[in-house]
């Protein structure tokens, strides 16, 4: 679980990881995440293994371990997964904890406000416990949208203190991930310490006739 405060892994943006997140530190954390959060990231999985479309591309932001990455991959075969984080140390455990999928699912270093992918790269966006983390959510709303492929969809799940109404109104004030209603729930994580958290859902436009995106 990504419960505590941390820079490095649980966001993909800001300066620098904090010491947890390094050497020692994020080879405990790798161990916890796999092991005592296996079950929050399996119901994350559930939901983004529901929601990705068909052979469609998915990128994790603030992978950590990629223990999310990992549970995405053994429900859902047919899918490109990719995740990033800002901490080298835990990408490097990323990619170890990957390497059973080979080219399907692989981990980079990367900052939410300068993601290093091709406009229309994913289908959907997952990230989980970040973004109470990052710095400037306001500037990682348009590389979001940048990233993200008409009609694709953003989860994000976090604590109820986190600013989702910082990215829902930067989202409707530059016209972006407005394909749908944003809608924001509750929902049960089968972990007795966080029994309940938030989950946020955002929509690219889809496609017009005319080949543009709709508002």
């Amino acid at each position: 679980m990504r419960a505590h405060p941390h820079s490095g892994h649980g966001h993909g943006h800001g300066h620098g990881p904090e010491r947890i997140f390094q050497g020692r530190g994020s080879r405990f954390y790798d161990r916890v995440a796999r092991w005592l959060g296996r079950g929050l990231y399996g119901r994350i999985a559930d939901d983004i293994a529901d929601a990705a479309v068909d052979e469609g591309d998915v990128l994790d932001i603030g992978t950590g371990p990629g223990v999310l990455v990992d549970e995405i991959a053994r429900r859902r075969r047919d899918l490109r997964l990719t995740g990033i984080d800002l901490s080298e140390d835990m990408i490097a455990a990323a990619q170890r904890n990957l390497e059973i999928w080979g080219s399907r699912a692989n981990a980079h270093v990367g900052d939410v406000t300068e993601l290093p992918f091709p406009d229309d790269s994913f289908d959907l966006i997952v990230t989980s416990f970040s973004l109470h983390h990052w710095e400037d959510p306001q500037a990682a709303v348009p590389e979001l949208a940048r990233v993200l492929r008409p009609g694709g969809r953003l989860y994000i799940y976090d604590f109820r203190f986190a600013p989702f109404e910082t990215i829902v109104d930067t989202a409707r004030a530059q016209s972006v991930l407005t394909g749908r209603p944003a809608r924001r729930t509750q929902i049960r994580t089968g972990v007795p310490l966080l029994p309940r958290c938030v989950r946020q859902v955002l929509s690219a436009a889809p496609t017009t006739p005319g080949g543009g995106t709709g508002s």
